[in-house]
């Protein structure tokens, strides 16, 4: 009953702590670096980017001069977070047309749409990316590269309030999920196993659904979704955590190391069912949980109808005595 009702509670801080209640921290409108073409040594951060053009952010690169393009090309920028608290940053790049891949640091931090041979706009998708912190030099220096791929009419990061953000709202202790999972479409018990190698899997970003990716052909309308993360030191000697995997569409089976740890599946058809809306919060058991080295999480996602996909954040891992903190201050 305890854990019911601390459950219950910090489902409500979730729906709260979950908002996209955002401040600006570092403003990125302006004028970055731009190059035509394509070649991934761009997402380096030593790169010498100095005899690359400059273009506006944000605007149409046919405004900046580049009339008629099609194809590909980078953006790139330095920015110094030496005044900025590096937990719990987002990168917003607003509308991107049409795909795009965001390189901080070198390390991938997010994508959205189909590059060719798979192309899939995602014009319309508004672009919001989670930043580890282990990723960052809180010292200096930090080098954001952007590859984005255009075909037809306008292109470039096109419009929105460019820039680095921060919750308004202090948050307790938590290891962000958000971000770059591996994906597999189809359905084989065996891909919850810790030791199974997902190395061959696709790459995709949570939380979206899954048409916001790429396009689909769900023969079974069943995907899995692994990810592995290993504990940060402030909560690796708290004894009681949960996992918060946000909102998924529809039913799901969560495993951590191969184990069950939750799901949630009301059993009601398409239209009925309302699984699709309720946020899932797992209490961690201790003896499954790896407090040294690298843990996995597995998902099984099985939708019925309309959207499908791990849709909606926070995805995060907390401290159940931190929660009951903010219940009870």
């Amino acid at each position: 009953m305890r854990y019911l009702i601390t459950i219950i509670l910090i489902c409500n801080l979730v729906q709260v702590y979950g908002r996209d209640d955002l401040r600006k921290v570092v403003d990125l409108k302006g004028y970055w670096k731009f190059s035509i073409g394509d070649n991934p040594r761009w997402s380096e951060p030593n790169f010498n980017d100095y005899t690359w053009d400059e273009i506006y952010v944000p605007s149409t690169w046919e405004e900046e001069g580049f009339n008629g393009f099609d194809g590909y090309a980078w953006y790139r920028i330095n920015v110094d977070l030496r005044n900025v608290n590096i937990e719990n940053l987002y990168l917003i790049l607003g509308y991107i047309d049409d795909v795009d891949e965001v390189y901080i640091n070198g390390e991938l931090i997010g994508f959205t749409g189909g590059f060719p041979p798979n192309f899939y706009t995602a014009y319309q998708s508004f672009r919001k990316y989670f930043i580890s912190p282990n990723i960052l030099n809180p010292n200096g220096k930090n080098v954001i590269a952007i590859r984005v791929y255009d075909t037809v009419r306008e292109g470039g990061i096109v419009k929105g309030d460019i820039g680095l953000y921060a919750p308004k709202y202090d948050q307790v202790t938590q290891l962000k999920l958000e971000g770059v999972w591996k994906f597999k479409e189809g359905d084989d018990w065996s891909w919850k196993e810790y030791d199974y190698s997902d190395k061959d899997w696709s790459k995709t970003m949570v939380p979206s659904y899954w048409g916001n990716q790429k396009h689909l052909k769900m023969q079974e309308n069943i995907a899995w979704y692994r990810k592995d993360f290993e504990l940060t030191d402030n909560l690796k000697s708290e004894e009681e955590l949960v996992l918060v995997m946000g909102l998924i569409d529809d039913f799901d089976k969560t495993y951590l190391n191969g184990q069950l740890i939750g799901y949630t599946n009301d059993g009601e058809p398409w239209g009925n069912s309302n699984s699709f809306e309720r946020y899932r919060i797992y209490v961690i058991p201790n003896s499954v949980l790896k407090r040294e080295g690298k843990n996995v999480i597995s998902v099984r996602v099985r939708d019925i109808g309309g959207n499908a996909g791990i849709y909606a954040g926070p995805l995060t891992i907390g401290s159940i005595r931190n929660f009951r903190r903010l219940i009870n201050p």
